[in-house]
């Protein structure tokens, strides 16, 4: 086994020459002319790492994408964490660029933001939900970083003159994060018992070749029972044939193979449980024993998953091959998955209420363009007893003439999403807009906090030229807009506000009665535009409440109306529905399946949902107007007799920290 040269700082990957001692490579470039004896077991590690008190779990995919790697991957590391184990999560992306922040959701599905602002891969909030677990940048790869990191090194010199290459530099760069998570990702920025690997898209794409090639050189370093590598294949079952065939997935693990990985465990995803016959050839096909070939086939839900692979001794299986049995905590395990099974039990259980909930949007035709929101609603409705039926409805055609065709009166309630760009725009407004005057339970997600914004102000204020500066840069009104302070932030996504920030709660209003009176709140923002501070004044005396602020700019970050004027009228600014977890599902989606089935069942009886979720409301109170023929003024706090509104100032970045 090769000695593993290590980083003499943990602050930056400076590299040592086995040969040269402790000084870094790159700090005396005059060294370029020396001979120096030179080694082919280039494998930098973090300083500190002790191979062998760490291992590793590599999930691979055969056939086809989207067989679930990330549901897998996550549910068997969500085994692992509830026998007492600390687990670290990792997606590698093929993809050259550096983040998944421009990537079309059509595409790739939704962009989801983790608490330091990392805009990643959507199979990291599937890790998040199923582990109860905030993950970092260091928990998402591409391509694009792994290249990027390693040419900016080569341009300083730190390679002595040596060719770069795919082998051993790039693979050992791989390593080198896979390391330095297992040092740093578990709670608390502890170390990890197993970090768990996923290699995104299919063995034998080009793009994730070199990925597969560092797993199986970081086995081959860390020693027996250190690695385990899992093929999640998928098991074809012709309607025309009637029977189940392996040929796909035989030939999928050979490339796998082929490229040097032994499979230790396969998964064999179906449409239906995969049969004994299938199971045997697929370990006879994969030198992989029969007890280890697992069916992965179709379930009611996501998170009953990690239910059935302990039911099939997954769990056992791993802690066998990575030789952790030793450090399992039976008690541990006892009290997770009683909490769990609480959980699922809900989810599987006949429902008492059924409601309507229509999500507009402009990607509606692909639901993992909005799977936070999906999940979030899952969550919440199992927690309420309620049958969702989510309704997708594309706002690109609507106008303020055909609404009505398009929200009927079986919608219960309605969540406007995030969304960049003006198509579909001036769609929900109309619907922002039909929906308040009918009094339809409303949640407005980040662009529908300014629809919200807009709506109001055209349709309460009388202001018909309110409009966003990114729809229209010479609006005459620009009650949302970039303003010049907010474009001095720097760092992650340019003028981007990103990630974790707190807000203000305001007492006695819906949103401090939904967050359980606490006076601060931290969720996750993905946002350039926001409420113009000139305007702020004009709307709140027109009856909006802006429950919700930056606790030191006078930046909006919750709107509500009151519950004399409307039974469930709530916005925000941030994405609610990215901090949603099965065990606590997000008070914001509560609140709204709560008002949903009070819409449905005007009859239900007091105390039949927690006040918490559904508040006393006055039944009739029509939403606060401007008097007609009056006209606001211009600049409120001139009117008032007061100097003008200070500046706005855009807050500095915001260090992560826990979410609610």
């Amino acid at each position: 086994m090769p000695t593993l040269p290590t980083f003499p700082s943990d602050s930056s990957p400076r590299l040592l020459h086995p040969t040269a001692g402790s000084e870094p490579l790159g700090a005396d470039l005059s060294r370029f002319g020396k001979s120096v004896r030179s080694t082919e077991f280039f494998s930098p590690v973090p300083k500190g790492y002790q191979r062998g008190g760490h291992n590793y779990v590599a999930v691979f995919g055969t056939v086809m994408s989207g067989l679930g790697k990330g549901i897998f991957s996550s549910s068997l590391a969500k085994l692992m964490k509830d026998k007492g184990l600390a687990v670290a999560p990792i997606k590698l992306e093929g993809y050259l660029n550096i983040d998944s922040g421009t990537l079309n959701p059509y595409r790739h599905g939704e962009v989801f933001v983790l608490d330091d602002g990392t805009e990643c891969d959507m199979d990291l909030g599937t890790y998040e939900r199923m582990l109860d677990q905030n993950l970092s940048r260091q928990n998402f790869v591409t391509s694009g970083q792994v290249y990027t990191t390693i040419l900016d090194r080569e341009r300083k010199g730190e390679y002595l003159g040596r060719d770069v290459q795919m082998i051993p530099h790039v693979t050992g760069e791989v390593k080198y994060r896979l390391r330095k998570l297992a040092m740093t990702g578990g709670p608390s920025g502890g170390p990890a018992d197993v970090v768990f690997v996923e290699v995104g898209g299919t063995v034998g794409d080009y793009e994730n070749g070199f990925y597969i090639e560092a797993l199986r050189e970081l086995a081959f370093e860390e020693g027996p029972h250190s690695t385990c590598f899992v093929a999640l294949t998928y098991i074809l079952e012709p309607a025309t044939l009637g029977e189940q065939k392996s040929k796909a997935a035989q030939l999928g693990i050979k490339r796998l193979m082929e490229a040097g990985v032994q499979p230790t465990l396969v998964a064999c995803r179906a449409q239906n449980e995969v049969t004994e016959t299938v199971r045997q050839k697929i370990a006879m096909f994969s030198n992989v024993p029969i007890q280890r070939v697992f069916s992965m086939h179709d379930r009611e839900s996501i998170y009953t998953i990690p239910e059935a692979m302990r039911a099939e001794g997954l769990d056992r299986e791993i802690l066998s091959i990575l030789d952790l049995h030793g450090k399992a905590s039976s008690f541990h395990e006892d009290h997770a998955r009683a909490r769990w099974r609480e959980f699922t039990g809900k989810l599987l259980a006949p429902r008492k209420h059924q409601v309507r909930l229509g999500i507009l949007g402009k990607y509606t035709a692909l639901r993992d363009a909005y799977a936070s929101i999906d999940k979030a609603i899952e969550h919440a409705s199992a927690h309420l007893s309620a049958n969702v039926d989510v309704q997708w409805i594309d706002t690109t055609d609507i106008n303020d003439g055909n609404v009505a065709e398009h929200i009927d009166e079986s919608i219960n309630a309605i969540i406007v999403p995030g969304g960049f760009g003006d198509r579909g725009a001036e769609g929900k407004i109309a619907c922002v807009n039909y929906v308040r005057e009918n009094r339809i339970p409303f949640l407005g997600i980040c662009l529908g906090f300014q629809m919200a914004v807009i709506d109001y102000a055209r349709h309460v204020l009388n202001m018909a030229g309110a409009n966003s500066t990114e729809f229209d840069g010479d609006c005459a009104e620009p009650v949302i807009s970039e303003l010049p302070e907010q474009k001095k932030i720097e760092g992650l996504g340019g003028t981007m506000r990103l990630g974790a920030q707190d807000v203000l709660i305001e007492p006695d209003t819906l949103a401090a009665t939904l967050f359980d009176n606490r006076r601060h709140i931290r969720e996750r923002f993905r946002h350039r535009f926001e409420v113009d501070p000139q305007y702020i004044d004009r709307l709140a005396e027109a009856g909006m409440i802006f429950s919700g602020r930056h606790p030191d700019h006078p930046i909006m970050q919750v709107l509500e109306l009151p519950l004399t004027a409307h039974p469930y009228f709530i916005a925000a600014q941030f994405h609610p529905e990215l901090t949603s977890r099965p065990l606590s599902p997000q008070p914001m989606f509560m609140g709204l399946v709560a008002s949903a089935i009070a819409h449905a069942y005007p009859d239900l009886a007091g105390g039949s949902i927690p006040a918490r979720w559904l508040p006393p409301r006055s039944p009739s109170a029509p939403p606060p107007q401007i008097p007609p023929g009056s006209v606001p003024p211009s600049n409120p706090t001139e009117a008032a007799g007061q100097p003008p509104a200070a500046a706005h100032t855009a807050p500095p970045a915001v260090p992560a920290g826990p979410s609610h």
